[in-house]
């Protein structure tokens, strides 16, 4: 994509999507971005809760329709008499993880070129009208439809939901980078905790005779994340100059700054430096080995502990009867949503600290505490401590979800704001390869040692191993990142002619800060953060019934 083509200005008119109306005018609150990030990110979210509708669609056609066996793969896509085997439900999960990293890739200088609001909106409609395309391949029975519906279109709206706040964000808080992505990333992570319950309940309500009430749910949630993502998408807005910081903000002098460019690498050039592979391999090592954890959590926690979770330390999984089974799978359950809450938390909290000692530190603490507690976790397997065992993982997957939520920042720092969108969108295609690389060694492994007659409760130590491993990469990688230089910066005046195309009308409406200082809550503020704060306090809520199941 050449410099003309993504400077300039696309659509000719000023309707109600185009970016020069999403100029913030005089008295805007900053504190409003937020909540319009979130509602986006709470409802593409929802890609990690899907696991709750593979077992009621793998039996949609109840008695009448058998578990076929070997299937070709056109076949399987095509059976309107076989129920659908779990496997294939999961690669709807997997195709929408590989589609997110490829269109956020492909369409980030689009989004750049056009503004967040355009992206919101052609997220909205991919995202839920994905679920529609879902719920008819439900209806019909088709797998492709679900595919095409869930996974590919479903896809693009992932990939373009979540990068759209990323840039539009940063340029707000140039004071507090990492606080900003983190509080919209955050929500991603606890986008299926608010969605995975609304969908069982939904599908409770709609179940009945010849229904598993799967298609009615897919139709009522893509409805409302619709909805809900339109309202985030007309609720973003753009600082009015280039340059805008907040009255009163200097940049800081410190050892930390030194690593936070303020100046500005071109789209085209960004992949072309060391620095964008090094955090490349350092955003893929980190989601590795966390999403490889995630995917196995609670079979992971059942196979290693097995009868003491319930009182019976000389039983192994194998040896319990199906009462037993079933009162270990509840408990992993807890475990899961203890490690969705630490997941969320994390989010926020490593986000925000880097804003105070810097993403290279940050990274460099996930890696070496991520190495120890990996490298540990068998030992603490072997003790009995279970609730040990447990802290160890959710400080682990606070790191996984502080990995996603630091890096938009790190990219800031790296290569400047102008382009950060864009950049951040291309790489994700880390996560992409992550999704795919994370619960295959996990999974392989697990098969691996099972095969080789090791003892349920040990089949996870070498896995364990290996993901502290990925960490060590991950943690020279960081270590060798440095300052881009010089020769990849933009010139002044091709900055210029640049933020000229693209935002010309901002820069001769605007004169000085049109007020906008660092912003508070007030009353409309505070009553916008609330429609996006009660949908996560009712999430937490719910999975804290699940947690205390674990506790107790």
């Amino acid at each position: 994509m050449s410099d003309a083509s993504i400077g300039a200005k696309g659509g000719g008119g000023h309707g109600w999507l185009d970016r020069e109306r999403t100029i913030a005018g005089p008295g805007f609150n900053r504190w409003l971005v937020p909540p319009a990030a979130l509602a986006i990110h709470l409802c593409i979210g929802m890609a990690y809760g899907f696991s709750v509708f593979w077992l009621p669609l793998s039996h949609a056609l109840g008695s009448s329709g058998a578990a076929c066996a070997n299937l070709g793969i056109l076949d399987a896509l095509t059976t309107t008499s076989c129920n659908w085997p779990v496997k294939d439900l999961v690669l709807i999960f997997t195709l929408a993880i590989v589609v997110l990293g490829l269109a956020a890739a492909l369409w980030g200088g689009w989004l750049e070129r056009e503004g967040p609001r355009k992206a919101g909106f052609v997220a909205a409609c991919c995202w839920g009208g994905g679920f529609l395309v879902s719920a008819l391949g439900i209806y019909l029975h088709q797998l492709w439809i679900m595919w095409l519906g869930s996974g590919l279109i479903g896809g693009i709206g992932l990939g373009l939901g979540y990068i759209s706040p990323v840039s539009t964000l940063i340029k707000w808080f140039p004071d507090r980078r990492g606080m900003a992505t983190g509080m919209a990333i955050m929500g991603f992570g606890g986008g299926a905790m608010i969605g995975a319950p609304l969908a069982d309940l939904l599908m409770n309500h709609f179940k009945g005779p010849g229904t598993v009430g799967a298609w009615q749910t897919f139709i009522t949630l893509g409805i409302i994340y619709f909805a809900f993502m339109m309202g985030g998408a007309f609720g973003y807005r753009l600082p009015p100059s280039a340059r805008w910081s907040p009255e009163g903000w200097q940049p800081p002098v410190t050892k930390i700054a030194a690593m936070i460019t303020p100046r500005v690498v071109h789209l085209n050039d960004a992949h072309k430096t060391p620095q964008f592979w090094l955090i490349w391999m350092v955003l893929c090592m980190n989601v590795s080995a966390g999403i490889g954890v995630l995917a196995m959590a609670s079979p992971m926690l059942q196979e290693i502990f097995g009868g003491s979770l319930i009182g019976h330390p000389g039983l192994h999984l194998p040896d319990l009867d199906e009462g037993q089974k079933k009162a270990i799978a509840s408990i992993a359950a807890g475990f899961t949503g203890l490690l969705s809450l630490f997941n969320i938390a994390g989010r926020f909290f490593w986000a925000s600290l880097s804003d105070r000692i810097g993403r290279k530190a940050t990274y460099s603490t996930f890696f070496a505490l991520g190495i120890a507690l990996y490298a540990l976790s068998p030992w603490a397997a072997r003790s009995g401590n279970q609730m040990l065992f447990v802290a160890f993982f959710g400080v682990i997957l606070s790191m996984y979800g502080g990995g996603f939520a630091t890096v938009p920042a790190y990219l800031a720092d790296m290569f400047g704001t102008e382009f950060v969108g864009a950049i951040h969108g291309r790489l994700l295609t880390a996560w992409s390869v992550a999704g795919v690389v994370g619960p295959i060694l996990v999974t392989d492994l697990r098969e691996a040692q099972i095969h080789a007659g090791v003892a349920s409760d040990r089949v996870y130590d070498y896995t364990l191993y290996i993901l502290a491993g990925l960490l060590l990469i991950g943690l020279i990688c960081n270590l060798l990142i440095r300052p881009v230089a010089a020769k990849w910066y933009m010139s002044e005046q091709a900055l210029a002619d640049y933020q000229a195309r693209v935002r010309h009308l901002a820069e001769r409406s605007v004169a000085g800060s049109f007020g906008i200082g660092r912003g508070g809550f007030d009353l409309r503020t505070l009553l916008i953060w609330l429609i996006v704060v009660l949908p996560i306090l009712w999430g937490v809520w719910v999975t804290l019934k699940k947690v205390m199941v674990l506790i107790h």
